[in-house]
């Protein structure tokens, strides 16, 4: 079978208090059923940041303060969405701090695809729980560093 690639492009916000992670109960997509980070697509004419604290607030309640770029990566997987077999999801990833509101369950409309925020620890992030987007953060949560080869995950499953 040929390959055919989905292109994504997202914008993750990376939020770590007491040695913890801020992630989202994903509820679409080729992460559904696994805990991922906040953030997703951008709105036609939307910046980077706009769109991040967007994502942010609409999926956790939550504002945010950008406090750096961590850099870009890129993840290939296998995932059948429409004339595609596989994804090639690219991921800007910000680090962020909390400045108000409260983690709430997100208003569910066409394209949300969190069921609500929660804090893991590291030892909660595994390829059986969590999105690529997450074991990336949480390597960053392990080593304060960002590194930035493409993740090739062969053998992804889909848990619906």
């Amino acid at each position: 079978m040929d390959k055919s690639y989905h292109r994504a492009f997202g914008v993750y916000g990376v939020c770590i208090e007491n040695d913890k992670l801020l992630v989202i109960n994903k509820n679409g997509g080729p992460y559904i059923n696994r805990f991922d980070l906040p953030g997703g697509s951008l709105e036609i004419g939307e910046n980077l940041l706009d769109g991040l604290r967007r994502e942010f607030l609409e999926e956790t309640g939550l504002e945010i303060e950008i406090v750096k770029n961590l850099g870009i990566t890129d993840f290939i997987l296998p995932w059948d969405w429409k004339e595609f077999n596989y994804v090639h999801h690219i991921g800007a990833y910000y680090q962020v701090r909390i400045i108000g509101g409260n983690i709430v369950t997100p208003l569910q409309f066409e394209g949300q695809d969190s069921l609500g925020a929660l804090w893991i620890s590291s030892e909660e992030a595994s390829t059986e729980t969590s999105s690529p987007l997450v074991l990336k953060a949480i390597d960053y949560l392990r080593t304060n560093e960002f590194d930035f080869p493409t993740q090739v995950y062969n053998e992804w499953i889909i848990k619906k």
